[in-house]
């Protein structure tokens, strides 16, 4: 069970804090039932009220620095995963965005961007589903560690950049 004013990822809507532990918001009767009352860290105009055994949506602590920082030590030994057929793709990006496991996410980000880019060199448009998934990816993503890192979540593509040239330039 997590605690009030702790960071978790809560399915659908990255990263919440977690405001209080209630009752039924719904029926007041119901006191066997408990409740998180959740705010999205990045979204302040919304609440979200999801019962604290619930199976159906996935909801984990943030990372802390240290896995952050070990993650983005590893993050070139991820690899892409593509897949050929179109339905079977997306299902796995899918997969990858419901779970917010932070490796699937960066194997998707990795995965889209190449390409992205091999798209556009042969003079093709980027598919809109393409962008629509590299663009939930690194918003899951970087909300998270910009937390963790405790840095503005514009900054964390550079710094994830910046330390992947590091390790490219000691190898």
């Amino acid at each position: 069970m997590f605690e009030k004013g702790e960071l978790i990822m809560c399915g659908g809507h990255g990263v919440c804090r977690v405001i209080d532990i209630t009752d039924n918001p719904i029926d007041r009767m119901d006191k066997e039932k408990k409740y998180y009352v959740l705010e999205p860290v990045f979204e302040k105009a919304s609440t979200i009220y999801t019962p604290v055994n619930n199976d159906k949506i996935v909801m984990r602590r943030i990372m802390n620095k240290d896995e952050a920082e070990k993650l983005i030590e590893h993050i070139t030994e991820i690899d892409t995963v593509w897949i050929q057929e179109e339905k079977r793709r997306e299902q796995t990006y899918k997969d990858a965005i419901r779970t917010y496991d932070s490796k699937s996410l960066v194997q998707i980000i990795k995965t889209l961007y190449q390409r992205k880019k091999s798209r556009i060199n042969e003079g093709k448009k980027v598919l809109s589903s393409d962008e629509q998934y590299l663009h939930k990816a690194e918003e899951l993503l970087y909300s998270e560690m910009s937390l963790a890192l405790a840095i503005p979540k514009e900054k964390v593509e550079e710094y994830i950049a910046e330390a992947v040239d590091r390790q490219k330039a000691t190898v």
